[in-house]
């Protein structure tokens, strides 16, 4: 996400859920790491795993030659060929706050792939100075979440290609101060209301979706521009509601009275892989787009009124970007969301538009005459990634699922049907995803004090939701449109801002970032304020740079399966904190120099190597460093011991909140790869199915960059990439780097 969408602060939950009194000591056995075996690697490629797991494919060759798309079914992946590493072979680098990429020694990077960017042969080069357009040709902005879609040289899927690929990507949002995109605009554009509609055109279609060919010839990469794959899709694309609320009243417009269909994507950011080889994005902030007249509540009178306010849209309240004022067009009106027509259900106007949005979608990265369709039995919340368990022969699938805003939730989706080997090959992958992703149970996630938690289902069937006096929800798909109602309604555990998660390939683990939260307080009494839990232990003052305060450094917790499915166990994986800081109370992790960090967010499990990818977007650091990427290799839940964590609280008493902390990481198993050019997030991660090449996404350098220094750049907080010798002018660019090794050798051996 980024620091200029405070969307991402998002402040909507006051239910009275309680936080869980302090954890009982339990007796901990400590762990050594459990050590990857190729079986275990083996499983990890049969079932697509992790948050951007990977394709793996056959050779191809370098010509350049791109046949139309193909609606092949996708091969069989194989054996990875290499061990899954026990340790990190890579010297750590320095913390930076240079504007530039450091990696460490014997590697390199190139970038390939930038905002503006053409996707066509017709499509001129981008000349990064406000004045281009035909950004639906374009790579959008603010790229994010991708995967890695190998081809091999007839352009059929493979699950071996290690030189020739599709990256699906999102393209979250983009560098804004007031209204304006003020990058993609000469002057800067125009910060007040009315917005004009050549600038509202602009912004929204470098929001979305993009795929893009990409090939190596002598290990350099590039895109292929002119690739008959290559495609984008906006918050204009015409899209499927698929699932429990498909043809469902709340989901009625004037675009689509029979509540089928919906306009696009937004604001997309963590992704996932399907076991059968689909790209699925999570619609993360995209309540702030759209806006309601100040007496749209009076106009309402209804229900939908606590819906709006659960979900951050209070009446009156400013739109990010003012769209909604780009004209009379439908594709403007769409914005405004208040009740403006006369009908009873919504089919004639956009009161109803917004819960076209807050999904997961799926998309076919290899076949672009397949309709996208958003999933709307795995719940509407501000989504991050979609993280698949280890998929097993006969048995349901797994998704987990977090709610990136401050006190909201974790989430799992069990689907009903049964995992099928012969569905990782599909004659039709999006009817496999209709199989898998349509049907299913919903749950949210209570974390005990005992060190254990439930998993509890969100249904009618559940008497809390039946019941609930808040919100009265009419059936499944209500539910499953109004997620953060019936979460609240459980009284489910609120986390400091569910983040990207990633399954553990060996143990199955799942692995939640938890970004951080200024909500924590130990003296909190009531409202958006929490105490200080077990799962979320930390509420203290950065003592010097940013002096954020609550939980600002953000930790990482685990969760286990337990023996029924709605059973689970868990401890916190790492305390993000500074080096120096306090180890009874802050630094509980023990990093060090190496290995601290602030804020982690994107977390990917490599599906070559079983590294543990950790990237950081943080505000509270960055007087010492700017965001970064670290490798891991992490244990497993229980490898560590108990920890209290004594407050003293403004009236003199004392609150002990006992917490589970994971076994400090060893210098080789924890180390920090990659920082990042000035004021951006590192974020999205997928490699070639060797190994020997990742992708990371560098997002918004130089954001804090003020819209009034526009035609100066001396002033840009970044000049990254141009700096680095990439493209026209000097306005900063999100942009794709891919990373190899001199020697030829796998990712962080």
């Amino acid at each position: 996400m980024s620091k200029s969408n405070d969307f991402n602060d998002e402040n909507s939950n006051h239910s009275a859920n309680p936080t869980f009194d302090t954890i009982l000591e339990q007796r901990l056995n400590r762990r050594g790491f459990l050590g990857m075996s190729l079986s275990g690697a083996a499983v990890l490629a049969s079932t697509g795993l992790g948050l951007t797991a990977c394709s793996s494919g056959e050779s191809v060759s370098n010509s350049l030659t791109t046949p139309a798309p193909s609606s092949s079914p996708s091969p069989t992946p194989a054996t990875p060929l290499n061990p899954i590493m026990a340790s990190l072979g890579f010297a750590a680098v320095a913390k930076s706050t240079l504007d530039k990429v450091v990696i460490p020694a014997g590697y390199s990077y190139q970038i390939i792939y930038a905002l503006g960017d053409p996707l066509t042969a017709n499509t001129a080069a981008f000349k990064n100075d406000g004045t281009d357009g035909d950004f639906e040709n374009r790579a959008g902005d603010h790229h994010d979440g991708m995967e890695y879609f190998g081809l091999d040289s007839a352009g059929k899927p493979s699950a071996t290609a290690s030189d020739r690929a599709l990256l699906a990507m999102n393209h979250e949002a983009t560098t804004d101060e007031i209204k304006s995109s003020f990058f993609l605009f000469g002057n800067g554009g125009t910060s007040t209301l009315p917005r004009p509609a050549a600038e509202v055109d602009k912004e929204v279609a470098i929001h979305g979706l993009s795929v893009v060919e990409i090939k190596a010839s002598n290990r350099k990469w590039a895109t292929v521009q002119a690739s008959n794959f290559n495609r984008r899709v906006t918050p204009l694309t015409e899209v499927e509601i698929a699932g429990p609320a498909r043809g469902n009243a709340l989901l009625k417009t004037k675009y689509s009275p029979d509540g089928t269909k919906t306009r696009g994507t937004i604001n997309n950011c963590g992704t996932g892989k399907s076991p059968w080889g689909t790209f699925l994005s999570g619609e993360e902030n995209w309540s702030g787009y759209f806006f309601r007249l100040a007496t749209d509540d009076a106009a309402r009178n209804d229900k939908s009124v606590v819906a709006m306010k659960r979900y951050g849209r209070n009446a009156g309240a400013a739109s990010r970007h003012g769209w909604e004022t780009g004209g009379s067009e439908d594709k403007y009106a769409r914005w405004n969301i208040s009740k403006l027509g006369t009908s009873a259900d919504g089919s004639d106007d956009y009161r109803n538009e917004m819960n076209g949005q807050g999904y997961i979608i799926e998309m076919d990265a290899y076949d672009k005459t397949k309709s996208l369709k958003k999933r709307t039995a795995l719940g509407r919340f501000a989504h991050e990634s979609a993280a698949f368990g280890i998929a097993v022969v006969g048995k349901p699938l797994t998704v987990y699922l977090g709610d990136d805003s401050r006190n909201e939730y974790m989430y799992k989706f069990v689907s009903k049907a049964l995992w099928s080997a012969a569905d990782a090959n599909p004659a039709d992958r999006m009817a496999t995803g209709d199989k898998y992703l349509n049907e299913g149970t919903l749950y949210v996630a209570k974390f005990n004090a005992d060190g254990t938690g439930e998993w509890i289902e969100l249904s009618l069937n559940n008497p809390l939701i039946k019941n609930y006096t808040a919100y009265t929800f009419a059936d499944q798909a209500d539910i499953c449109v109004n997620t953060r109602l019936a979460g609240d309604a459980v009284g489910a555990t609120k986390m400091d801002r569910p983040e990207w998660g990633g399954v553990h390939p060996v143990t199955g683990e799942y692995y939640q970032t938890l970004t951080n939260n200024s909500n924590r307080d130990v003296n909190a009494a009531s409202g958006s304020k929490l105490v200080p839990d077990s799962a979320n232990p930390r509420a203290y003052a950065d003592v010097d740079g940013k002096k954020g305060t609550g939980n600002p450094n953000g930790h990482i917790l685990r969760t286990k399966e337990g023996a029924t499915v709605g059973a689970f166990s868990w401890d916190v994986y790492v305390f993000a904190a500074e080096a120096d800081a306090d180890k009874a109370m802050i630094n509980l992790s023990n990093l060090t120099d190496d290995q601290d960090m602030s804020s982690p967010d994107g977390l990917v499990f490599s599906p070559s190597t079983g590294i543990c990818w950790i990237q950081t977007d943080d505000g509270a650091y960055t007087d010492v460093t700017n965001c970064m990427m670290l490798a891991a290799i992490p244990g497993k839940v229980g490898d560590g011991a108990n920890k209290t964590l004594s407050y003293t609280k403004a009236d003199g008493s004392k609150l002990d909140v006992a917490t589970k902390v994971g076994a400090a990481p060893a210098a080789d198993k924890l180390k920090r790869f990659l920082v990042g050019p000035k004021d951006c997030e590192i974020t999205g991660f997928c490699e070639t199915p060797d190994g020997k090449a990742i992708f990371i996404n560098i997002q918004h350098p130089g954001e804090t960059t003020k819209m009034a220094d526009i035609a100066d750049p001396s002033k840009y907080t970044s000049q990254w990439p141009s700096n680095a010798g990439y493209g026209a002018g000097k306005r900063p660019r999100s942009a794709t780097i891919v990373i190899t090794k001199d020697d030829g050798g796998r990712i962080g051996s």
